[in-house]
């Protein structure tokens, strides 16, 4: 499958805004250079007209580039530098140096064609309150895994077993590579195009790094299946829709707990009721 890029150039203070947007449209990776949002989307989905509108909004203009499956490695290799969250938690590819001795747990990930490597301010958000999570012995469940990133630190963490679920099939074979190459073992990888797909069972622990829409639609399903006293990490959330959030997550009797903040994107902790 190849991807769709989209480089459009947008100042600094409009780009969460034309993340939301265009993630509400399917787009599913987007990078950040001092002048420019590249936006990545499955090449079968792609539409110009609903770009079209979206940037005409803003008064924005856009290249486009079709990036080939072969090629992506090449692409993530010319723009990825480690990152940090902190002490905690250092995430490198392959080829860099290893990290120790600056982070408590350091992950390597190599994306194909699936996003997750720690750069968005979402995922960032999300490690950073995984940190003061107890996760050993725990049952968790990774709801839209992406690299499988956040399943394989939870594992690095203690977690006993993880589920994960991506409705990509690329997303779902990298993180059983990146898996491996962490020696996460515990990880159960699988496509759903919905969380109903999945057998029904109870988890201590969810993750979840998607966006606003899906979030809202889910929230009752991810409580139905969040033990009581289960915690609940929400990101893919800008400032202007944690209301929205906090209101539906109150709505499944799940309590407010904690809140991480970068880059005016949220991610939100929630304890089940």
């Amino acid at each position: 499958m190849s991807y769709i890029a989209i480089t459009v150039s947008a100042p600094s203070e409009l780009r969460d805004i034309l993340v939301a947007q265009l993630s509400d449209a399917g787009y599913e990776g987007f990078e950040e250079t001092t002048d420019t949002l590249v936006a990545y989307i499955p090449e079968n989905i792609f539409s110009e007209p609903v770009l079209q509108e979206i940037l005409r909004t803003h008064g924005l203009d856009y290249t486009k580039e079709t990036i080939a499956q072969a090629n992506w490695n090449a692409v993530w290799e010319s723009s990825f530098q480690p990152v940090l969250v902190d002490d905690f938690c250092g995430i490198r590819a392959g080829f860099h140096e290893p990290l120790q001795g600056k982070v408590m747990h350091e992950i390597i990930i190599t994306p194909k064609m699936s996003f997750g490597t720690g750069h968005h301010a979402t995922t960032w958000s999300m490690i950073k309150l995984m940190r003061d999570v107890d996760f050993t012995g725990k049952k968790v469940f990774d709801f839209g895994t992406g690299t499988g990133i956040l399943a394989i630190l939870a594992e690095k963490m203690g977690a006993a077993e993880t589920d994960a679920i991506d409705i990509d099939t690329w997303a779902v074979e990298n993180s059983l590579e990146n898996a491996a190459a962490n020696n996460a073992t515990h990880i159960r990888f699988r496509q759903a195009d919905h969380l109903n797909d999945i057998p029904a069972q109870s988890y201590d622990i969810i993750l979840a790094n998607i966006n606003r829409n899906i979030l809202l639609a889910n929230m009752g399903n991810m409580k139905k299946i969040l033990r009581t006293g289960g915690l609940l990490i929400l990101s893919g959330i800008l400032q202007e829709d944690e209301p929205a959030i906090v209101k539906a997550a109150v709505r499944e009797n799940l309590r407010p707990e904690r809140k991480s903040e970068r880059e005016h994107w949220l991610a939100l902790s929630f304890t089940a009721g």
